[in-house]
């Protein structure tokens, strides 16, 4: 069974940065294209980006392009989340999942998940 943990959220002010990380059991990480989703309080989940297995491709919701970059360390089983000029809009439980799927913008095309972890913009 695969298992997903979040790490690294918290609290930050508009304009700055913060990394989190989903570290994903098992021996199957690198089979597994990754993604991340967030979602604030009354707002559905919304896709904010993937990768594939290799970390070579990369994508992106419009909201977050330029400013988030997604990463991969396949010797660590570790799914990175490089967050920068946050912004207050940017609030919201941030959840990494795993998929084998070249779908990527629905929650649907995900199989596994993890707990979240809480990301927090002041203004």
């Amino acid at each position: 069974q695969v298992q997903l943990v979040e790490s690294g959220g918290g609290l930050v002010q508009a304009g700055g940065s913060l990394r989190i990380s989903c570290t994903v059991s098992g021996r199957a990480f690198s089979s597994y294209l990754l993604g991340w989703f967030r979602q604030a309080p009354g707002k559905e989940r919304e896709f904010v980006a993937r990768i594939s297995q290799a970390g070579v491709v990369t994508n992106y919701a419009d909201s977050v392009k330029g400013r988030f970059t997604i990463s991969r360390d396949n010797s660590k089983n570790t799914l990175y989340l490089q967050m920068s000029s946050l912004q207050p809009e940017d609030t919201a439980i941030y959840y990494c999942a795993t998929t084998r799927s070249p779908y990527y913008t629905s929650p649907r095309d995900y199989e596994d998940w993890g707990q979240g972890t809480q990301v927090t913009v002041s203004s």
